[in-house]
């Protein structure tokens, strides 16, 4: 090649003969400048993309944090025993004994509107709080009980710092005479900010600082075991089959393609089927993890069965072919051979589509999982809702304080998924294979 000469012309003269690789090093620098270009881009979109996410999570984090902490007051509660009955605990005017303490720690308040503010300063949830400790134990009847309550919202997000004490009174949402009683209770170490174990182990609340995340975990729970005991082995089933036995014809071809056509089908058509089908038709209850089951088992099959395919086929031919050489049928030489070392392929694919199934929330909208649950789920037909429904109930709400809640639920929600892909990448790394 390098001998090879071109003939060009030079201004219409007696033609030049010029070597092949002087015309390959004369475009050299500009292909050269491309290719820079390329790799600049390259670069460049993988910056962004990595500064778009460090900006989304950064938002997320410093919103969130909070949720994580609770403004707590400490209050010496009187349980009046003329306002108790013994027999009937439950019925006793706990909310009234609360106030009662307020009003003895703030003397100087009058008139029936700066009562109600004071009350204020602590959550609704203070009189449930005193209701089961008197109810676990009668004998603090005619005590005073220390207690530590939770503030109100409001009064939690000022002690964090959300609020400038300094704007002028109209454009706070905390009054100044509020703002005295707080500070009398920091100088006597009667406030403080503590870990906030309410938000993980507690169910739904209209009240934000009573309200918990630990409600929507265990319905999210049922919901992938649900999903993971239907789509893993009737997934697997079907890509053996559809990989090994099933013959090539236009019938199988159809089931293929309508298999690769499901993958990126919208979730809430699922959401469509379930309402349908499972409610309509068949009138299972709504709500309940088992039918929220169901329809992210109908949203997961199709990747499971493409990664269980690609799992199998992964698997070299030599294996089954010596399986069947001496004398293994063609059930067994799939069951015991192929099928165990496509089988950490198949994990994989099926935890990614665990994981794709955990941060869903518009297929289980329709079935009705969007519903305010206060209690813990205790089975899998019980009403419950799952953490990304519980998100977008969070995120529709009007208290400021649930936007910390909101983000908080995200960061939770953000670890589980990070902690499935990484169980994925680790299984594939662990007993993946090369050929």
């Amino acid at each position: 090649m390098n001998n090879q000469n071109i003939n060009t012309m030079v201004n219409g003269e007696k033609p030049v003969r010029r070597k092949t690789m002087d015309v390959v090093n004369a475009g050299m620098a500009k292909r050269k400048k491309s290719e820079q270009r390329f790799q600049f881009l390259g670069k460049m979109a993988i910056i962004l993309g990595v500064l778009f996410l460090f900006m989304l999570l950064t938002s997320i984090v410093s919103k969130g944090y909070g949720a994580f902490t609770q403004t707590y007051v400490k209050l010496d509660v009187l349980v009046d025993a003329e306002k108790v009955d013994r027999n009937n605990l439950s019925s006793a005017n706990y909310s009234g004994m609360i106030k009662s303490t307020l009003r003895d720690m703030f003397p100087g308040v009058e008139g029936r509107r700066e009562k109600r503010t004071l009350y204020g300063l602590v959550s609704q949830s203070a009189a449930f709080q005193l209701k089961e400790r008197v109810m676990e134990n009668p004998d603090l009847i005619g005590q005073k009980v220390e207690m530590w309550v939770p503030a109100d919202d409001e009064v939690d997000l000022f002690y964090k710092g959300h609020f400038d004490r300094d704007l002028p009174k109209g454009e706070r949402r905390i009054k100044d005479n509020e703002i005295g009683w707080i500070d009398q209770l920091v100088e006597q170490g009667r406030m403080e900010k503590r870990f906030n174990k309410t938000f993980f182990t507690a169910g739904d609340s209209r009240n934000p600082e009573s309200a918990g995340i630990w409600g929507a975990v265990v319905g999210s729970f049922y919901t992938l075991l649900v999903t993971l005991l239907l789509s893993f082995p009737v997934g697997v089933a079907a890509a053996i089959y559809l990989e090994e036995f099933a013959p090539k014809y236009k019938f199988t071809d159809f089931i293929e393609v309508n298999i690769n056509n499901l993958a990126a089908v919208p979730s809430i058509v699922f959401g469509l089927l379930g309402l349908a089908v499972f409610i309509n038709f068949f009138g299972l209850p709504r709500s309940a993890p088992f039918v929220g089951g169901l329809v992210l088992t109908l949203m997961t099959l199709p990747t499971i069965i493409i990664s269980s395919r690609a799992a199998l086929k992964s698997v070299p031919p030599s294996i089954k072919e010596a399986a069947l050489g001496i004398g293994a049928s063609p059930m067994q030489a799939i069951f015991y051979h192929v099928l165990p070392l496509a089988m950490p392929g198949m994990l994989t694919g099926t935890i990614i589509g665990m994981a794709q199934a955990l941060g869903e929330s518009a297929p289980l909208l329709l079935i009705g999982m969007v519903a305010f649950i206060v209690d813990i789920p205790g089975g899998a037909f019980d009403p419950s809702t799952v953490l990304p429904v519980q998100i977008f109930l969070w995120a529709d709400s009007p208290e400021r304080a649930f936007l910390e809640r909101t983000s908080g639920a995200i960061m939770v929600l953000l670890g589980f998924l990070v902690l499935m892909n990484a169980l994925a990448v680790i299984l594939r790394k662990q007993f993946e294979r090369r050929w």
